[in-house]
């Protein structure tokens, strides 16, 4: 049996940043990884990091910003019910962060990507994540905070390349194709993790156990019993996403919280959805377009479907990359397009009439969607849909559209605590990343998963250590 200070379990983003935190702290430090490498979902993601408050490129790209405009921000992006207590940490702290991200080698190039995407095709260091959109234009003074490693599209790997190859660095020690089972509690500690390797059992003792495992959107008896709006959807993980620690820390009576919260991507080209218009199956639009993908897609996985993303000739030209993604269905007349979308009949000619009309004075009364995107939508339309994701030459839609996963998890303190049913600490137990509640209500914004997970985690990290 081997024996160790702090045991992390899972060594994706928030498992790398408690294992460098613990053995900064003075701990020795092992990590227990599933899979055949690190990396985790994390190294699969589009590596956006949520920070803010005037780091380093947000000064360099010109913009200023402080922690309390962009609590205000991630208060209403987040929520309903977002943590506060977590979210002013975080916010409090992200300047540190960021500079702590960087000393772990994560390259931020100091440069600005203004368009809409989900993941610019460049190496720019700092992109819009919706702070410029109403209403959170209202609510906080605008400042881009979405932070990228330099890499086009996915950055999630070099993000992760960096930070297991701190780790390593450092000392962490790491123990792959190695399945944790259960929890050792010993007088009500946890002290340890039981473990399978190849088929073996084995079993690690340690001073406190750090769970870093994921969340649960691979296990579909999970999304049945706490998540459904998931089911049928694409995931975003790696596949190891099963909501192993979660269900080891409930067995020995730790807490859950907020289970039911997701976050789900809605596979239409942002650029497009700004220069049209969304429409769900009523043929109604529900939210204004310009607002964050992740947001506007929250809005569609709740809404009567099938969801379109509606454009005219001209707003399809303007689009500067659409990802290989055409129109499904194209008419003459909005008239002649609702019948092909089997929409009810006079809608979606009332939604585009009511939208052209607002357009034409450069204002949106219903979503206040920013008028550098409002314009008229003349001639024949077009209408995409996302459930072809970005195959558009497929007969037939390839699935729904979205593809999710859950941010829901173990009640935890801001020091990465879990505690237990009846709110208690229970001792020698941490958990942080999406194997933890974390500080998200019910929306989400890219980067708090990755800041989330590596800002909580260097926490409990320091708390385990102790």
């Amino acid at each position: 049996m081997k024996e160790i200070d702090v045991l992390v379990v899972g060594f994706g983003a928030a498992g790398a940043a408690a294992s460098i935190a613990a053995t900064s702290a003075g701990a020795s430090v092992l990590v227990l990884e599933r899979a055949g490498a690190p990396g985790g979902s994390a190294a699969l993601s589009g590596g956006e990091i949520y920070l803010g408050g005037g780091t380093s490129v947000q000064q360099a790209c010109g913009f200023s910003d402080t922690a309390d405009d962009m609590y205000a921000f991630l208060s209403a992006a987040l929520g309903p019910h977002a943590d506060p207590a977590k979210l002013r940490h975080y916010c409090d702290g992200s300047v540190d962060h960021f500079d702590w991200l960087v000393s772990c080698g994560i390259d931020f190039q100091p440069s600005f990507f203004e368009g809409p995407t989900w993941m610019p095709p460049t190496t720019d260091g700092l992109m819009w994540l919706g702070e410029n959109a109403w209403p959170f234009n209202e609510i906080a003074k605008p400042a881009p905070r979405g932070h990228r490693g330099r890499a086009p599209h996915l950055a999630g790997q070099v993000v992760m390349n960096a930070l297991i190859a701190h780790a390593l660095s450092v000392g962490v020690e790491v123990e792959v194709d190695t399945r944790a089972t259960s929890l050792i509690v010993e007088d009500g500690r946890v002290v340890g993790v039981n473990a399978r390797h190849y088929g073996d059992d084995l079993s690690f003792r340690a001073r406190s156990v750090v769970l870093t495992t994921g969340g649960f959107v691979d296990n579909e008896q999970m999304l049945a019993d706490h998540a459904p709006s998931l089911l049928g959807h694409a995931k975003v993980s790696d596949g190891l996403d099963d909501g192993s620690g979660i269900t080891m820390a409930a067995s020995i009576g730790a807490a859950t919280r907020r289970m039911s919260v997701v976050e789900a991507a809605f596979t239409a080209i942002p650029e497009m959805v700004c220069r049209g218009m969304l429409v769900n199956g009523l043929g109604q639009r529900f939210i204004n377009e310009d607002v964050y993908p992740g947001l506007y897609s929250h809005a569609a996985l709740h809404q009567p479907g099938p969801c379109w993303v509606m454009i005219d000739e001209a707003g399809f030209d303007a689009v500067a990359d659409a990802w290989g993604v055409r129109p499904s269905f194209a008419a003459e007349t909005v008239e002649e397009l609702a019948v092909d979308l089997d929409l009810p009949r006079g809608a979606l000619e009332a939604t585009v009439a009511a939208y052209n009309e607002g357009a034409a004075n450069g204002q949106d009364p219903l979503f206040h969607k920013d008028s550098r995107w409002l314009r008229p939508l003349t001639g024949g339309l077009a209408a995409v849909d996302p459930r072809r994701g970005f195959h558009p030459t497929e007969s037939t839609p390839s699935g729904t559209g979205f593809a999710g996963f859950t941010l829901g998890g173990l009640h935890t303190t801001v020091d990465g605590v879990v505690l237990s049913l009846a709110g208690d600490p229970i001792p020698g137990l941490f958990a942080a990343g999406r194997a933890s509640s974390g500080m998200h209500g019910e929306g989400y914004i890219s980067g708090t998963s990755l800041g989330d997970g590596t800002f909580f985690g260097r926490r409990a990290g320091r708390s385990a250590a102790v």
